[in-house]
């Protein structure tokens, strides 16, 4: 299989601003299937804009995202979010509804206007929120769970979208370190099954435990891109987050810890 057939999301020249400044400059990346990127940077550095702009949810200030070689701000919305699913880094719930109904809204791309969610889409919703621990909750109010649970039926929502590619901007907010991992494995898999993950991460030591790549973003339009193994190292860590970052052996890899100059 040619290694270019594989590549599902790219960026040409992409450019990511806001007034002032300029956070991503000429970022050229492929993205392909069976695949888990994670994305780093200080806080401010551009991975929230920048998830949004592959998304298609934002014009680039230059460049182009293309989604399977087409421009992605020339194809429908419903069309974009049957293949692609946008996880925020949170969701603000204005009226009262049932969870199944709320991870149900990962369905709607997939149905019709006139059709009404059918058993298959309720059998899907049911096995993302058993996915994430939260089908006990299925009848209770949105409006009643805590940040943590809110945030698992948030990614059931995405899972029962279906897409073939995940953009998740910081999926581990709210969550208690079980429910990390069990969330990142479930990704992790997503990927091992041929789907597309990009993923925003605070923790650098859970990019090194999950991706395959990660792409360090360091605010001021400089970026780069590599394996974890290659290009996670002091230097660039310490560079990345502005703080002096020290790697430690442990079992058959490593953890990076910040440190004190």
């Amino acid at each position: 299989m040619p290694a270019d057939s594989r590549i599902i999301l790219s960026a040409s020249d992409l450019g990511v601003s806001v007034p002032g400044r300029q956070l991503v400059d000429a970022l050229n990346v492929s993205f392909t299937r069976g695949e888990f990127v994670a994305v780093l940077g200080r806080n401010g550095a551009g991975k929230t804009l920048s998830l949004s702009t592959l998304a298609g949810l934002r014009a680039p200030n230059q460049g182009q995202v293309s989604l399977d070689g087409n421009n992605i701000a020339e194809l429908k919305r419903q069309d974009i979010a049957k293949r692609l699913a946008f996880l925020p880094q949170s969701v603000d719930d204005i009226f009262p509804s049932t969870v199944l109904d709320t991870a149900m809204i990962g369905r709607h791309p997939h149905i019709g206007r006139l059709r009404w969610e059918s058993a298959d889409d309720k059998s899907i919703t049911h096995d993302a929120l058993k996915a994430m621990d939260v089908d006990m909750l299925a009848a209770r109010d949105i409006l009643t769970l805590s940040g943590g649970e809110r945030r698992r039926v948030a990614v059931a929502q995405i899972l029962a979208q279906e897409p073939e590619i995940y953009l998740l901007d910081e999926p581990t907010n709210h969550l208690d370190p079980q429910h990390q991992l069990d969330v990142l494995n479930v990704f992790r898999r997503a990927a091992d099954d041929g789907a597309c993950v990009i993923a925003s991460l605070h923790d650098v030591n859970l990019a090194v435990r999950y991706a395959d790549r990660c792409l360090l973003l360091y605010g001021d339009g400089r970026w780069e891109l590599g394996t974890c193994d290659d290009i996670l190292t002091e230097s660039r860590l310490t560079a990345l987050f502005g703080t002096a970052m020290e790697a430690i052996k442990w079992r058959d890899s490593r953890i990076f810890v910040p440190v004190k100059d």
